[in-house]
């Protein structure tokens, strides 16, 4: 071999070599800061991460069955939540290219009873953006005492909201609406005269092999699923029952990290869409705030280092359990956290997790104050919990996260003690003060313990933090009728 030659090869096996190395070194960064999360009680479930279309790191935290000290592992089978409209709106989109359904019709033309007084007004596109004004049936007051353990069929449950009043003009605003794509498995039911589960099976999952991915049923025996627990401060309960009918083409499915995988390599091809499909995915179809909203994914553009990325992702949430799947299409990243003790902060680990991608800075993982202060506010009262506050906000190891410190709000408001529950949710405003959600929470407190004039407060600050909050503007009428 002449010198030139192996010095080629010898540099391409370095520079192989180097990649692997960096590779490596990524990987460990990941184990040692989801290690962290874990040990912090913020993560419990399992991992996987792709770094130019292949996977550096994939392993499970935490336990599956903490009944039976079962751990979680790279095949432990999660329910998906909300990452589940990404599917549908793959299934409507299909339909639409072959012609066995058009994106700007009324909803009517495939639903013909469904009320026309509204039905006229809704297209398909409306429904897979959030921009229909149907609200969102999950919202509704009680739905998880009332509604969520009883199983329907998706003809009976559309009934339950067809008859409901628009929040807004269809097309107006981005409204989140699980009632939207409910509808939309109902419609692709209708068309492919197959159950939305079936359809979705033959057109996605047994193509791409997604053997561990499915409709989730509470009645089958289903080999490696993670059972779902909640936090109730440093302690954890099973979540409560919901029937899988409820959440359906909006949230019913459960998956694996690996499978996941299999999905996201697939929407780099044209293997079950065209390519104009496909890109119809992810364009920008409706803007709020700093994201906007495709098919069935949000979108947003970020800085990383002195580059621009687009950035698609989609996270879920249902009793036991959140998720995330992040994607950036450029160098074909990928992200996906899968956790079954119910909400935690997911969205600031894949943050991180993206910035030892592209050899960032990032925050180190910190201990919930959330996690120390329910027990107190809980067992000793307002006094007891507001010193702990003022002593924790000043040791640089704990952080105050929103969604941790808005959970145990509403766990001390659902067990009747709503003095401790305005105190917990004033810390989020008090931290968080541009955050609309923030006031929501305190809105609602402050009403359940029959402060109207606090409450009215709360809820205007809120609705004008954020003017998607659709529900906080049908209290707040409520509550100004009433006066």
């Amino acid at each position: 071999m002449k010198k030139s030659i192996k010095l080629i090869v010898l540099c391409v096996l370095l520079q192989l070599a180097s990649v692997s190395i960096f590779a490596q070194d990524k990987a460990r960064q990941i184990d040692d800061l989801l290690s962290k999360y874990n040990e912090y009680g913020q993560f419990n479930g399992s991992a996987l991460v792709a770094e130019n279309g292949k996977i550096i790191f994939k392993k499970g935290f935490g336990q599956a069955n903490m009944e039976w000290n079962i751990s979680n592992q790279p095949d432990t089978k999660f329910r998906l939540g909300s990452i589940t409209k990404q599917f549908t709106a793959f299934l409507i989109v299909k339909l639409a290219e072959e012609g066995k359904l058009k994106l700007d019709v009324p909803i009517t033309t495939y639903l013909p009873d469904y009320p026309k007084e509204n039905g006229d007004k809704i297209t398909i596109h409306h429904l897979i953006t959030h921009t229909s004004g149907i609200p969102n049936y999950t919202s509704a007051p009680n739905f998880l005492k009332e509604k969520s353990r009883n199983p329907s069929t998706p003809e009976e449950f559309v009934k339950t909201f067809n008859k409901l009043p628009l929040d807004f003009k269809p097309g107006e605003k981005f409204s989140y609406s699980n009632s939207g794509y409910f509808l939309l498995g109902y419609i692709i039911e209708k068309i492919t005269g197959k159950t939305y589960e079936q359809y979705l099976q033959e057109t996605i999952l047994t193509p791409l092999k997604m053997a561990n991915t499915g409709f989730d049923h509470s009645e089958v025996i289903l080999k490696n699923r993670a059972a779902g627990y909640e936090k109730k401060g440093k302690s954890y309960v099973n979540s409560s029952f919901i029937d899988m009918s409820i959440p359906y083409a909006a949230g019913s499915l459960y998956s694996t990290v690996e499978d996941l995988y299999l999905w996201d390599q697939a929407l780099y091809t044209t293997k079950l869409l065209s390519e104009k499909s496909m890109e119809s995915l992810f364009k920008s179809y409706i803007s709020f705030g700093d994201e906007s909203y495709g098919y069935g994914w949000f979108l947003s553009e970020e800085k990383i280092g002195d580059k621009q990325y687009k950035i698609i992702e989609h996270g879920g949430g249902i009793n036991g359990f959140n998720t995330i799947i992040s994607r950036v299409p450029a160098d074909k990243n990928l992200v996906v956290l899968l956790n079954n003790t119910g909400g935690t902060i997911l969205g600031e680990m894949n943050e991180a997790i993206r910035a030892i991608l592209y050899n960032q800075t990032y925050d180190q993982p910190k201990k919930s104050m959330a996690i120390e202060l329910l027990d107190v506010f809980s067992e000793q009262g307002v006094k007891a919990g507001t010193e702990l506050y003022e002593k924790l906000k000043k040791d640089p190891t704990y952080s105050i996260k929103e969604g941790h410190i808005n959970n145990i709000g509403y766990q001390l408001l659902g067990s009747g003690k709503k003095k401790e529950a305005i105190e917990v949710f004033k810390i989020n405003v008090e931290t968080f003060p541009k955050s609309g959600n923030a006031y929501d929470s305190l809105g609602e407190a402050y009403l359940a313990d029959g402060d109207k004039k606090l409450a009215i407060t709360n809820y205007s600050k809120s609705v004008e933090l954020d003017p998607t909050n659709e529900n906080g503007k049908k209290i707040l009428e409520e509550i100004s009728k009433k006066k």
